[in-house]
C-alpha cells in the first residue's frame, strides 16, 4: 500500500518504524498523537509503549493523557523555563504546575 493511502495515524506510526530502522537510542516525538482520532491515538501510545523497552524516547505532548500514560518522567515548561519534574504523580499533584496550567 502506498503510503499516501494511510491514515493520518498510520502515516504517523510508518514514520515512527522509518525511524527505528536506523536503530537509535534516542528517539525524539514531537506531538506523535497531534490530529489523531482517540482510535489513532491509543494504537500510537500502544506502539511507543512497546517500543520503549528497547531505546530511550523523549515525547514533546500536549495531550496529557498521553504524557501521563507514557512518561516514567516529565519536565514541565513554562515560558521556556523549567516549572517542574518529576514523576507522573507527582506532576499532577505540583502545586505550580496546577496553578500555571489548571489555574487552581
Amino acid at each position: 500500500m502506498l503510503a499516501a493511502n494511510l491514515s493520518h495515524g498510520e502515516q504517523r506510526n510508518l514514520e515512527i518504524a522509518i525511524a527505528l530502522a536506523t536503530e537509535p537510542k534516542l528517539l525524539c516525538l514531537d506531538e506523535p498523537t497531534a490530529g489523531m482520532s482517540a482510535v489513532e491515538t491509543q494504537e500510537t501510545v500502544d506502539l511507543v509503549r512497546r517500543i520503549s523497552h528497547q531505546l530511550t524516547i523523549l515525547i514533546v505532548e500536549h495531550d496529557m493523557q498521553v504524557v501521563m500514560e507514557l512518561a516514567h518522567r516529565i519536565t514541565v515548561l513554562h515560558y521556556g523555563r523549567i516549572l517542574a519534574e518529576g514523576t507522573p504523580a507527582e506532576i499532577q499533584h505540583d502545586p505550580r504546575v496546577l496553578e500555571v496550567y489548571l489555574k487552581t
